[in-house]
């Protein structure tokens, strides 16, 4: 009673100061709605961008990832603050030079409304088939699993797991579709706090256990007894090989925090740049600390349990279980469930905006007063909402997904970014090669990794099957060495996208160079630190790198 007395509390406090801190706020109008009056602040911005990325099938997903490789998968987190950087001193000044809402409102400047179309489109193809109902379900297995939902209801699984589904999409749309982009912001940046707070309880309770009380103690004997465990660098056959690092790593991270509508638009409300590169670098930082959440309870686990799971999913909700007191539970379980909204909410207000502003505006009514494109908006993502809560109870295997998720984004994230880069760095590449850029990217992707892999990993295991091979770690490696990698299949497709690209350019360029227009609606007067901080972050990342490099 009192974790759910709790959990109530907190969750109603972070309600009532976000309606506080929007109701003066002007959501009648394309900005005040989609981008929070241009006007959020460093801290706001920096705590949003945290809850956006961070949510259940993250923080359940990676730590199971470490439980079972170790050190490694931190790349996920420390390899972003890089991305971020870049994306601070180089994007951003782009963006609100340009005045955009959307990320996709450049490429109909830069090539035309028809590759702006399509890419919107594909950003709310992933949202809604994949994103969407993932967030719902892993968050509603969690809750579900910490409350006990169907023995408090008396209800079957399935029926509590509908339940939470439908709980958690209602109270997100509520958020995202009528508070615009300062609600969902201001209560990101509220939840942020708290998961500082309760995501490092977790690791430190856990190390007090291993240490008889002491987590220095909890510490040394973690790293002792396993240190191949602490090796920064993944080897084949885990999920982060040390040499993705350098290909598809990187360009997955630029996409996510560069490019990725859902993150980049608290960035594009800042209420100007200097501002908007304080928060992506104050978010930057925060990643670095990332693996302490994310990865470390999940290495800790592994030491606790001895490594007898019966899935590395289990490694967080039963670390949490074990060690965490009993008074707490309810306040962890409210942080939590504020990441999941966040999540939810972040990427449907993301949604609404790109049906509103890419396609009602654009195709539908034109001549639409920003009233009307609000209004619709709102109808579009309410639709949207409910197609995740009937999706969402159809997914299994939440907890697997992290992995996963991050190579069927593939699909879309590569060509994507692919033509955002060809978009800035050149200035003669036609519309028609961004059209063939989205398209080839997209097939070829597939071909790889639906065709293409399965045909090279089944004939190697069925030679490893006649050969008389039967252990499970064998097995692994002989599965990983029979094809590339998806972050490496995706370095060789982004490459081939612009050798394509640039070939139909030299073969027929724009008539006319492209030239980037200042819109003048917020300063772009940068950071006069940006630099600075910027090389600073990068250098601890890499110093992290190297101190754990075994």
């Amino acid at each position: 009673m009192i974790g759910i007395l709790s959990f109530l509390g907190f969750t109603l406090l972070v309600a009532v100061i976000a309606y506080f801190a929007t109701r003066t706020t002007d959501e009648q109008t394309s900005d005040g709605y989609f981008l929070g009056g241009r006007s959020l602040t460093a801290g706001v911005i920096a705590g949003s961008l945290l809850l956006t990325n961070l949510s259940t099938e993250q923080i359940v997903g990676l730590n199971g990832s470490a439980y079972t490789d170790g050190l490694s998968v931190m790349a996920w987190e420390t390899l972003a603050a890089i991305a971020i950087v870049i994306a601070a001193i180089f994007l951003l000044p782009r963006y609100l030079k340009g005045g955009l809402t959307t990320v996709p409102q450049f490429l109909a400047k830069r090539f035309d409304v028809t590759t702006k179309t399509i890419t919107s489109g594909l950003f709310l193809t992933g949202y809604v088939v994949v994103l969407l109902p993932v967030i719902l379900y892993s968050g509603s297995v969690a809750i579900s699993g910490m409350f006990d939902v169907p023995s408090l209801l008396g209800v079957s699984d399935n029926s509590a797991l509908v339940i939470c589904i439908w709980g958690i999409g209602l109270i997100g749309s509520v958020y995202a579709v009528f508070g615009g982009l300062k609600a969902v912001a201001v209560s990101d940046s509220i939840n942020a706090v708290g998961l500082l707070i309760g995501g490092l309880l977790i690791p430190i309770f856990g190390l007090m256990a291993i240490g008889d009380g002491s987590v220095f103690s909890g510490l040394d004997i973690l790293v002792s007894s396993n240190p191949e465990r602490f090796d920064s660098t993944g080897n084949t056959g885990q999920e982060v090989p040390f040499a993705t690092i350098f290909t598809g790593m990187m360009l997955v991270q630029l996409f996510y925090w560069g490019t990725n509508q859902q993150i980049i638009q608290r960035a594009l409300g800042a209420k100007n740049l200097a501002e908007g590169q304080k928060g992506l670098l104050l978010a930057s930082f925060l990643k670095i600390l990332g693996p302490l959440i994310l990865v470390l309870p999940g290495m800790i686990a592994y030491h606790y349990f001895d490594g007898g799971l019966a899935s590395s999913d289990l490694a967080y909700p039963e670390l949490v279980r074990a060690v965490l007191p009993k008074p707490l539970v309810g306040f962890f379980a409210a942080v939590l469930f504020g990441a999941i909204l966040s999540s939810f909410n972040s990427v449907l207000n993301s949604s609404v905006t790109l049906f509103g502003i890419d396609i009602y505006k654009q195709h539908i009514n034109q001549n639409a007063p920003e009233t009307t494109v609000v209004k619709y908006g709102k109808i579009f993502g309410i639709c949207l909402a409910l197609a995740a809560m009937f999706i969402a109870p159809l997914i299994a295997n939440a907890g697997s997904l992290f992995n996963y998720l991050q190579e069927i984004n593939g699909i879309y994230s590569i060509p994507i970014f692919t033509i955002i880069v060809v978009g800035y760095v050149t200035k003669k590449v036609p519309a028609i090669a961004a059209k063939v850029g989205i398209v080839s990217g997209s097939l070829l992707y597939i071909i790889s990794q639906f065709w293409l892999k399965n045909k090279f990993v089944d004939e190697a295991l069925a030679d490893a099957n006649a050969a008389g091979i039967t252990e499970p770690i064998q097995l692994k490696l002989i599965e990983a060495e029979a094809y590339p990698h998806f972050l490496h299949i995706m370095a060789i497709l982004f490459v081939t996208n612009i050798v394509i690209m640039l070939i139909i350019g030299a073969i027929r360029p724009r008539k006319e160079p492209f030239v980037l227009e200042y819109t003048d609606q917020v300063s772009i007067t940068p950071y006069k630190y940006v630099n600075q901080v910027g090389i600073a972050i990068c250098c601890i990342v890499i110093g992290i790198y190297v101190y754990f490099a075994k």
